[in-house]
């Protein structure tokens, strides 16, 4: 969503490079092209004129004009900026005292409300907690059993009692929903609200009566990142007609221009608290907005990716690769079997192209990460379920016969096994010298990564003589010709053609005097 605004703010930096001091009209020059960056993204006016003044203040302060690279500068002052507007520290679900929490969702209709309350039931279920989903959305045709089957995906109960499609009261389903919580013992209820098209006051009354009927610990606002600026004139109404606590983002994975949730937090003053990004239900998470910041600014996510990967691997599997690799065999005890295992762990953790576009300088090569064919995991995965138990523990023994047969049992070319058991050789050679500390190979290893098992240290050759003939004739004349040498530069003085000295009365030349 933010790739457009990411590319212009990289082109803006780009041309800051190399500059030692950064003049008046350099300054003007990048406000003036961030502004266009940000209004092209659709960020509300207010929103850009602020941001450029802080921005404008600070690059003309001491911090930049004494720093050592006033680029480098500059774009620490924006990083900065942007996690402000997006709402600076990452705010967190406030929790009742007395169970059961409740959560109310409100929005208009489309935002994503019910696809979301499975999102977050699931988020906190994983949390350990045991969430309700209620349905309050007795309107929209279907839109209890579409919360019933999100529920059943998730994994978490559901409070449904009215049919909908017109029918029911949702203000008593939901006072009814929080006396089930606590018979059944569940510490968070989740109140999924109807919504409309656009703003109407038969909307805001129904959102009250249900707000004042349950007294939920936290009100969040779903709002569809991709509607523009209509997101931050309802969240406004909402503000004002119902009152909210948080912002949850839905569709951030869109291609519209995404300046609209760049605005929410700063214009209503609440902060976004959860981002949804993807059409599965895990596709959901905390928003942090120093993490999404450097996204903005293709300095990637680590920490998301790392919590992730925590998420996907065991660390007793990670412990039990790793030895393998560090084996004093080279890594030979690593199969193919343990290739395919963390082939489907990597795969669990999403979409390697959003996995892929986590990491630093990204963004250059966006193209090719959006080009990735994910289905050729599919494909390899196909290929060694295609092997033998034999073939996969020793991938030495595949021969042109039990290449072709394994190609035909996976509904591939005979090439792309041969190139897939080259491929895997190479990887288990290249994790094995990472795994010892000896570094990537062809690479020379890093100051104190020492090596690990296995790793030798090379013999210093000693230095060869000079080859004397074998023959004593040859052998005499050789000698008689290095002796008068010998005592030729002794006549004309010492190295490099200098006059012989005498040891004690030996002087520097004035030249070199001055240096000493």
């Amino acid at each position: 969503m933010f790739d457009t605004l990411s590319d212009r703010l990289s082109a803006t930096f780009k041309n800051l490079r190399g500059k030692g001091r950064l003049s008046e009209a350099d300054i003007d020059a990048t406000a003036r092209e961030i502004r266009i960056a940000l209004l092209e993204a659709d960020v509300a006016l207010p929103v850009v004129r602020a941001f450029i003044a802080n921005v404008k203040e600070r690059a003309r302060g001491v911090e930049v004009s004494q720093a050592l690279n006033p680029a480098q500068q500059v774009v620490k002052i924006v990083n900065e900026e942007l996690v402000a507007i997006l709402g600076g520290e990452t705010r967190r679900l406030r929790f009742a005292k007395t169970a059961p929490t409740v959560i109310m969702l409100a929005g208009l209709q489309g935002a994503g409300k019910t696809t979301l309350a499975g999102k977050l039931g699931l988020w906190l279920k994983g949390q350990g907690h045991s969430p309700l989903l209620v349905a309050c959305d007795l309107q929209r045709p279907n839109a209890v059993n579409q919360l019933s089957v999100v529920a059943e995906r998730a994994g978490v109960a559901v409070y449904a009692p009215e049919p909908g499609n017109g029918v029911g009261d949702p203000v008593q389903v939901a006072k009814d929903s929080i006396e089930f919580a606590k018979a059944k013992l569940h510490d968070i209820v989740i109140v999924d609200t109807a919504g409309r098209l656009g703003i109407d006051q038969e909307l805001m009354q129904q959102a009250a009566d249900i707000r004042d009927a349950v007294s939920p610990d936290e009100i969040l606002f779903v709002v569809d990142a991709m509607i523009g600026q209509d997101a931050v004139n309802t969240a406004e109404a909402f503000r004002d007609g119902v009152g909210f606590d948080g912002v949850v983002l839905s569709k951030l994975d869109g291609d519209a221009r995404g300046g609209a949730a760049l605005s929410i937090a700063h214009v209503t003053g609440k902060q976004i608290m959860f981002a949804s990004n993807g059409e599965k239900l895990e596709d959901f998470d905390a928003f942090h907005p120093d993490r999404m910041a450097s996204r903005i600014l293709d300095m990637g996510d680590l920490l998301t990716l790392i919590e992730q990967a925590e998420k996907t691997f065991s660390q007793e599997e990670a412990a039990k690769m790793a030895s393998k690799l560090q084996s004093s065999k080279g890594g030979k005890d690593f199969t193919l079997d343990d290739f395919l295992a963390q082939m489907e762990q990597v795969r669990k953790m999403g979409s390697i192209s959003k996995l892929l576009g986590m990491l630093p300088g990204m963004g250059q090569i966006k193209d090719q990460i959006n080009n990735i064919d994910e289905r050729d995991i599919d494909r390899t995965a196909a290929i060694i379920k295609s092997m033998t138990p034999k073939e996969r523990a020793e991938p030495t023994i595949i021969n042109g016969s039990r290449r072709a047969r394994i190609a035909k049992g996976s509904g591939v070319e005979v090439s792309a096994v041969k190139s897939l058991v080259e491929r895997f050789f190479e990887a288990r050679k290249m994790m094995s010298k990472m795994a010892q500390g000896g570094g990537m190979p062809g690479m020379p290893g890093m100051p104190g990564m020492g090596g690990g098992p296995g790793r030798q240290k090379k013999q210093v050759k000693q230095a060869k003589g000079k080859r004397k003939s074998g023959n004593p004739m040859k052998r005499k004349a050789e000698e008689q010709a290095a002796a008068a040498r010998r005592e030729q530069a002794a006549a004309q003085g010492g190295a490099f053609g200098l006059p012989a000295q005498d040891d004690k009365n030996f002087e520097l030349p004035d030249e070199f005097k001055k240096f000493m």
